[in-house]
């Protein structure tokens, strides 16, 4: 059985973690913009982190449940119902057969994340589903879902499961905002800025500029200038680097950027803090502090304990319950 896209939205995709290990290729890894949420309602409801989920911009699909099912969402908060029941995030529903899910309001964020238990049936590309919009393959037909798809689900239920008394810890959830302070580490042409605008990268508020989207946020503030505008030879670039401009205006790449650059790499945002980057849409403010390698790896490694935790008590809850 499956579920139906009754009404398509303004951007839904099939996304898990991305793939991996074809970055020489020219291969970008694509997967979710925001991996903390994909990967926290997956472990949420017992599924592999990495299981494929839909990752929704606004407006959002209304989707029909042509089964049960058990789901839960994450990221951004847009007003989801299950026929008129208004259902929150970071933790499991039960949807029942000919229910429908639907999203009445932009509440915060700009993508939000839909997991079923037992995952969807998608056919990988290079070990992933995530779908490569510009290739036009991987998730669903390589391209965004549109009225009338289905969805085919690995897992049935027959009865009622009442999962919605947990919910994940706010320590676990990201500290999302419209106007961040992102942390991130120098790059590699750092020192290539003129004191100046070493200072004012630091100190000044930048917005999100409309000519953003999954490859890449520009950003629109004060122009940075380089000490010596020397041309680069193209080097490696991820999801997160900041480069700079010939017009002295900063890109963010994102989850569907290009594998290597020219551009100078002024800093790298923090994985941890990218997943409140990924919820930032038009004319929202961002900053930037700049912090080391080390605090960098710290801030991963005091999430990832936190996730070890999440899936000890998940699986202990499932497996009691069985």
């Amino acid at each position: 059985m499956s579920i139906l896209i009754k009404k398509s939205g303004l951007l839904s995709t099939i996304q898990d973690l991305g793939r991996t290990g074809f970055r020489r290729f020219g291969i970008n890894p694509n997967g979710a913009m925001d991996k903390s949420a994909a990967r926290l309602i997956n472990i949420l409801l017992g599924n592999a982190e990495a299981d494929a989920v839909l990752e929704m911009h606004f407006p959002a699909p209304m989707i029909l449940f042509e089964q049960n099912a058990v789901i839960a969402l994450g990221g951004a908060d847009f007003g989801a119902k299950i026929d008129n029941q208004s259902i929150e995030n970071w933790r499991p529903f039960f949807v029942g057969e000919n229910q429908t899910l639907s999203f009445a309001k932009k509440n915060f964020g700009n993508r939000a994340y839909l997991s079923i238990k037992g995952g969807f049936i998608i056919e990988k590309w290079l070990g992933s589903a995530s779908t490569n919009l510009t290739a036009e393959i991987g998730g669903f037909e390589g391209r965004k879902l549109s009225s009338g798809d289905r969805l085919f689900l690995k897992s049935k239920f027959k009865n009622q499961e009442s999962k919605s008394s947990y919910k994940i810890s706010k320590k676990l959830i990201p500290h999302y905002s419209s106007f961040p302070t992102i942390r991130a580490i120098a790059g590699a042409e750092f020192q290539m800025l003129t004191a100046l605008s070493e200072r004012n990268f630091l100190k000044q508020v930048f917005t999100i500029s409309n000519d953003s989207n999954r490859m890449g946020f520009r950003l629109s503030g004060e122009p940075l200038d380089l000490l010596d505008k020397t041309e680069l030879v193209s080097s490696a670039v991820d999801y997160g680097t900041i480069q700079l401009l010939p017009d002295g205006q900063l890109i963010i790449l994102m989850a569907d950027a290009q594998t290597s650059g020219g551009y100078p790499r002024i800093a790298h945002v923090v994985s941890t803090d990218l997943p409140i980057l990924a919820q930032l849409g038009a004319n929202d403010k961002v900053n930037f502090q700049t912090v080391s390698t080390q605090q960098a790896e710290d801030s991963l490694l005091e999430f990832q304990r936190n996730l070890n935790l999440l899936k000890i008590g998940v699986n202990s809850k499932y497996a009691f319950e069985r």
